[in-house]
């Protein structure tokens, strides 16, 4: 249990900490409001869900060291991070935006589709539960010692997103300014583009 709590603390300090997928939730939102938004973070939940189950069942030890393998999802990640970024400047430039609170099945899906896939393809999360989750659970942890390690950190990972989405639909008056969107789409594709130039040239 000290070992479980430890890992709390870590993993919400960790979770705190912007990236890719603070990202892509904060775009979502801005872009489809908080229905979008929240389908959005269950799919960054559901995206690290699976890798912390492949790490767990011992098939993320092999993909680590298939370095082929971990290239191929490594560059994936970059790939479609560049993607989003593209768009999200392009948003910028065009600075035409649907009303923010567009909700919907289509909107739902599109943002859970992102969410998983930004996290899916990121070898850093993949290499974060081999290489961390071990150390809160001694020498030859069991498998469902460290799955339950892996889902905890999925679900604080949602519950912390959702109330980022939650907050910024909280502002929606402000952020729905073309002048303060399209900034924050500027931001945000440097934001994006910034992590997959950083994930290009890291090593694992």
């Amino acid at each position: 249990m000290s070992g479980y709590a430890s890992f709390l603390i870590f993993a919400i300090v960790l979770i705190l900490v912007p990236g890719p997928d603070f990202a892509i939730v904060t775009r979502n939102t801005l872009v489809g409001g908080r229905h979008r938004g929240v389908w959005t973070a269950v799919g960054v939940a559901s995206g690290a869900a699976v890798q912390g189950v492949i790490a767990a069942a011992g098939l993320g030890a092999l993909i680590a060291r298939a370095q082929p393998v971990f290239e191929a999802i490594k560059w994936a990640g970059i790939v479609y991070l560049a993607y989003l970024a593209i768009h999200a400047f392009r948003s910028a430039v065009a600075g035409q935006y649907p009303p923010l609170d567009g909700s919907g099945d289509a909107a739902g899906a599109r943002g859970w589709r992102q969410g998983f896939l930004s996290n899916v393809t990121n070898p850093k999360v993949l290499v974060f539960y081999l290489a961390v989750l071990p150390q809160f659970l001694g020498a030859h942890p069991a498998l469902w010692a460290l799955l339950a390690l892996a889902l905890t950190h999925a679900t604080l990972s949602v519950l912390y997103l959702i109330a980022l989405v939650h907050g910024l639909h909280s502002v929606r008056r402000l952020l729905s300014r073309r002048r303060v969107r399209r900034a924050l789409d500027a931001v945000t594709g440097t934001a994006l583009l910034g992590f997959g130039i950083k994930l290009a040239i890291q090593s694992h």
